[in-house]
């Protein structure tokens, strides 16, 4: 794939987000979560990452009820060796775990940073809520 067709593809990604992606990232964007930085649908490899935060090689994947059924978490997990083989840890979560319990999401992520060593318990910040519009659905067209 050439860079400006990755480059497209990752566009695309990001206007085609679930609502339970809306709903992570803005906890995640603008170093948000600890002052570490995350990208939306970051290529890596030949895939890209829903979420990707560069300086801890981290990659945050959410899986819809699309990724239940055999044929498709085999696949989910042959991606996720091929990322871990480039040096990334990859965390999964479902849409549900987020949308229904994003405390606990957001715990797991600071667990994983703090196990990364990049981040003390003292720098935790409290968890804010937040006035999050929900997801549009996307405009196809014909």
């Amino acid at each position: 794939m050439t860079p400006g067709a990755r480059t497209a593809r990752a566009r695309d990604l990001r206007r085609r987000q679930t609502h339970a992606e809306a709903l992570l990232w803005q906890y995640l964007r603008a170093g948000r979560l600890a002052g570490f930085r995350f990208r939306r649908q970051h290529p890596i490899g030949r895939y890209f990452a829903d979420f990707a935060c560069l300086s801890l090689r981290l990659v945050i994947e959410l899986d819809g009820r699309i990724h239940d059924g055999d044929p498709r978490q085999l696949a989910d997990h042959q991606r996720q060796q091929e990322i871990e083989s480039f040096g990334w840890c990859v965390l999964r979560f479902t849409n549900e775990q987020v949308t229904r319990s994003l405390p606990a999401v957001l715990a797991a992520i600071r667990e994983q940073v703090r196990l990364a060593g990049a981040l003390l318990p003292a720098e935790e910040a409290p968890l804010q809520r937040r006035s999050i519009p929900r997801a549009r659905p996307p405009k196809f067209k014909p």
